[in-house]
């Protein structure tokens, strides 16, 4: 009984192979071969069985074992599938389906439902191919589902070490998969990249990419796949990490090519030329290979297989802070920067800088989306992107060569660029001297929540954000040594800045923008109620999809920005939606888990739930999974303690805790629980907890040798001297 999907296998196979190996005439001729082979092989076995070997591992096999670069390119002609992480090699997040549409989205219903099992971040975009879905959930689970009806057809855990979660700045989160030649991409939090059968979730190969595990090193992007490579980043910036790319043969894992974004130690040979100019632009007084430099490509990878350049997006410096990293100033390449790299060799072919001497954490590792635009009355082909420091650029991406650049949020830093793109800065934002309001601050006017864009309108669509955060440079830099107030220290945070508990005077925000990328200008917005709203899908149906930080799922119109839809989600929403078509009928679906840097110690709505996938299409009926109300606790008492130890404890807990627990009963607490709101049990056995403790398994640092019993009595003192001074006085 397997024949059947075997020979429409093999019709896969014959028509991917001849199609992009052949010449244009036998190409042709043995296309039309292959189609006749794959009619008769389904005339032959019959719909029915066709029907009832769907999801089945040949099935599987058969369609995924069809996707290559060639599939990928051909299937954004009509994106009846989302086969990569992106839809498309350029990123565009537009679909053409229209089934959907401004008519009938009001018609949108739940037709099914699918549990992560998961109470961290999820930010995946699934991959779907012929109704085989791969999402991935927090510490990089890999879920596989048959979108006919919702079910699991397999799990993989790469067996992340749960008490390593402290060593990503950001959640234990993954962005998502690749999928290629039958088998399914995932990159590990701890830094493996892993192969697996897409058919079975069996494990084909994986490789470790971590240079140096004496660094926090981490995976949480996904990866991407063309012409037979697999292409991966790391995070690890804030914990004194040089930043790298690295390629592998697809089918063996053995390393094709990798491409450092930072030089390295100027006493040994540099990789190669691009290293050797960018040292230029570094001061060595500040020995920032010490410090690893930074640079980590930890999520944008764009690839056009036109020019045959893969793009990478690189991120901020190790540590923040210029004056501690590059005393004497300079550049400081590639920091905060957009490079093309040949994708055959990953050899350097230019760069433009976003923000050179990067001094604020402005990554440009945000999404990039590939587009070609008539500007100035010339067709351009573009690159479009809106990284951290507040603007929008317009950059060739046959050269690098600046075309535009306009900010869509406030920002304080620059007033904006010359025509040469360099940024107009403003002197005072680079004073190490002076605390300032960081505008846009760390989480970026556009962190890493995808953007959509839609030719149909000339419209981007962009989550854009303020999170107030007010900062002073350090005087002198410590590498991974825990300084009270420094945030984040005991766990190997090093940016050279105090975050500073003065109130910022800028006000939180998160809103979505309708950004018009020729003039420059914002065309509509929809506000929200509170930043880290999630990623954007668009389609020829004049749509615009977007989960929301305060847990709902919403339609728009893409013209005009009218809010047509909307459905609840029981928790926010970060990750972008994915849309495709199954057996005639257009879907839309949704990975939600509320987390990342930002939901850890936040949040923005009153109900909960795990981790989990909905999937709506119109006329779906199926009900919602019950949600729970956040059950935040009262605030903490009981705790005896001396006062004179309060402000001892603040620069400890600054140190110690803050990254994850917030400021006690101030913050409300994300997906990890605030210190003001755990019950007095839990604080008066604190040292219980943070020294080989039982929250060791959920992420939870141990503290073992990192604070001692004393250091534990004086942040039990803040933890509770900070809920007495907040506490309503009656």
């Amino acid at each position: 009984m397997k024949q059947p999907a075997v020979s429409v296998w093999f019709a896969h196979r014959f028509l991917r192979d001849n199609a992009t190996s052949r010449s244009a005439t036998s190409t042709k001729r043995d296309l039309k071969l292959g189609a006749a082979a794959l009619i008769a092989a389904a005339l032959f076995h019959g719909g029915a069985f066709a029907q009832n070997a769907k999801g089945s591992a040949d099935h599987i096999r058969a369609a995924t074992g069809a996707i290559d670069s060639a599939a990928i390119i051909a299937n954004a002609k009509t994106t009846n599938d989302w086969p990569s992480y992106g839809l498309d090699y350029a990123e565009t997040r537009f679909s053409k389906l229209d089934r959907i549409n401004v008519d009938n989205v009001k018609q949108l219903g739940l037709q099914w439902s699918y549990s992560l099992g998961s109470d961290r971040g999820v930010e995946a975009t699934p991959v779907v191919v012929d109704g085989i879905m791969y999402v991935t959930a927090s510490w990089s689970v890999v879920h596989a589902v048959d979108t006919r009806t919702g079910k699991k057809l397999w799990t993989y855990d790469p067996g992340v070490d749960r008490s390593k979660g402290y060593r990503g700045c950001c959640d234990v989160v993954n962005r998502g998969v690749a999928l290629y030649k039958g088998k399914v991409f995932v990159g590990a939090y701890d830094g493996r990249l892993v192969a697996l059968d897409a058919a079975t979730g069996k494990v084909v190969w994986e490789k470790d990419t971590v240079i140096d595990h004496g660094y926090s090193y981490t995976i949480t992007g996904a990866p991407r796949v063309f012409n037979g490579k697999v292409v991966i980043g790391n995070g690890g910036a804030e914990y004194g990490a040089r930043g790298y790319v690295t390629a592998y043969d697809a089918e063996t894992g053995n390393q094709a090519w990798r491409w450092f974004t930072v030089p390295g130690d100027p006493s040994k040979p540099f990789e190669d030329a691009s290293m050797e100019a960018a040292a230029k632009t570094w001061d060595p007084a500040g020995k920032w290979w010490v410090n690893g430099g930074g640079g980590t490509a930890w999520d944008s990878i764009t690839f056009d297989p036109d020019l045959n350049m893969v793009y990478i997006g690189t991120g901020n410096g190790s540590p923040w802070a210029r004056h501690l990293r590059s005393p004497a100033g300079g550049d400081n390449l590639y920091l905060g920067s957009i490079v093309a790299l040949n994708a055959d060799t990953g050899k350097y072919v230019w760069h433009y800088q976003e923000t050179p001497g990067d001094n604020w954490d402005y990554t440009s590792t945000q999404p990039m989306i590939l587009a070609d635009l008539t500007i100035d009355g010339q067709p351009r082909k573009v690159v479009l992107h809106a990284p951290k420091n507040g603007f929008f650029f317009v950059i060739d991406r046959t050269n690098g060569k600046f075309i535009s650049a306009k900010n869509f949020v406030e920002v304080n830093w620059a007033t904006g660029y010359d025509a040469n793109g360099r940024p107009i800065e403003n002197p005072e934002a680079r004073d190490p001297t002076k605390s300032f309001d960081s505008i846009p601050g760390p989480y970026g006017a556009h962190n890493w929540h995808p953007m959509s864009f839609n030719p149909q309108t000339g419209l981007v669509y962009l989550p854009a954000q303020g999170v107030p955060i007010n900062l002073t440079g350090e005087k002198a830099l410590t590498q991974n040594k825990m300084e009270p107030f420094k945030f984040g220290s005991t766990t190997g945070w090093n940016v050279g800045f105090t975050l500073n508990a003065v109130p910022p005077k800028n006000l939180p925000f998160g809103r979505l923008l309708a950004w018009d990328p020729v003039q420059q200008k914002e065309v509509w917005r929809a506000e929200y109620v509170a930043p880290w709203n999630g990623g954007t899908l668009t389609t020829a149906g004049n749509l615009v999809f977007q989960g929301t930080a305060d847990g709902r799922f919403v339609a728009y119109n893409a013209k005009t920005g009218e809010k047509l839809w909307e459905s609840p989600l029981g928790t926010g929403a970060v990750a972008a939606p994915a849309t495709y078509m199954v057996d005639g009928v257009q879907y839309v679906s949704i990975a939600v888990g509320w987390g990342g840097v930002f939901g850890i110690s936040q949040r923005a709505t009153e109900k909960e739930a795990p981790g989990t996938v909905y999937t709506f299409a119109v006329g779906g009926k199926a009900p919602m999974p019950e949600f729970t109300k956040y059950q935040m606790g009262n605030l903490l008492t009981g705790i005896e303690y001396d006062p004179k130890d309060v402000p001892e404890g603040t620069a400890i807990y600054v140190a110690a805790c803050a990254t994850c627990h917030g400021v006690p009963g101030v913050d409300r607490g994300g997906n990890v629980k605030n210190l003001g709101y755990t019950s007095t049990e839990n604080i008066a056995h604190l040292k219980d907890i943070v020294f080989k403790g039982p929250y060791r398994d959920k992420g939870m640092p141990d503290f073992t040798g990192k604070l001692t019993e004393a250091d534990v009595v004086k942040i039990q003192a803040f933890i509770q001297g900070t809920a007495d001074a907040i506490r309503p006085k009656k």
